[in-house]
């Protein structure tokens, strides 16, 4: 290295490796933030405010639960995120809640991750075309989950998804 001649470099030890040491990212951060306002989806539903900034905290929560919580893969939480957040804008936009519910499931094999709403509209999947700029939502749930659905309530409804994983 040129300037370093006749310095004594440091040599590294071959087959050690320093420990790792895990440090909290802002993502991180704000996944435990959203926890602490929210509370654990895995443990029972809860509320979110129906506003299009509660797709980002539900985004969180899913990622945080798919990936540490259930220690699935980077793949199947990037698919429950997207599919999250499509039943969650579906929420907000077309429901006119004050509020909605999220809650997430897991057993052996699978995981569900439901979006309740008071309206009891049902959702409807459309054909979709290549130049569409709107309506792919459940249209990439249904491409993207094993199952999907709606379940009517005496005071709105509960729509779903299903993925098939792999127990580690």
């Amino acid at each position: 290295m040129a300037g370093l001649e006749g310095m004594e470099q440091p040599r590294q030890r071959v087959g050690t490796v320093a420990p790792v040491r895990w440090t909290p990212t802002v993502e991180d951060e704000l996944a435990l933030k959203a926890f602490e306002v929210f509370g654990d989806p895995t443990l029972g539903e809860i509320r979110l405010p129906s506003r299009p900034e509660s797709a980002v905290a539900a985004r969180r929560l899913t990622q945080t639960v798919v990936l540490r919580h259930w220690g699935l893969s980077a793949q199947v939480a990037e698919h429950a995120v997207l599919l999250v957040s499509e039943l969650v804008g579906n929420a907000v936009r077309h429901t006119g809640a004050r509020c909605f519910g999220l809650r997430m499931l897991r057993r052996r094999g699978w995981l569900r991750i439901e979006v309740r709403d008071p309206s009891r509209g049902l959702p409807c999947l459309l054909p979709v075309r290549e130049m569409d700029t709107s309506g792919r939502g459940l249209f990439l749930v249904d491409k993207l989950s094993d199952r999907w659905g709606v379940d009517l309530l005496a005071r709105g409804k509960t729509t779903w998804f299903e993925m098939r994983v792999v127990d580690r």
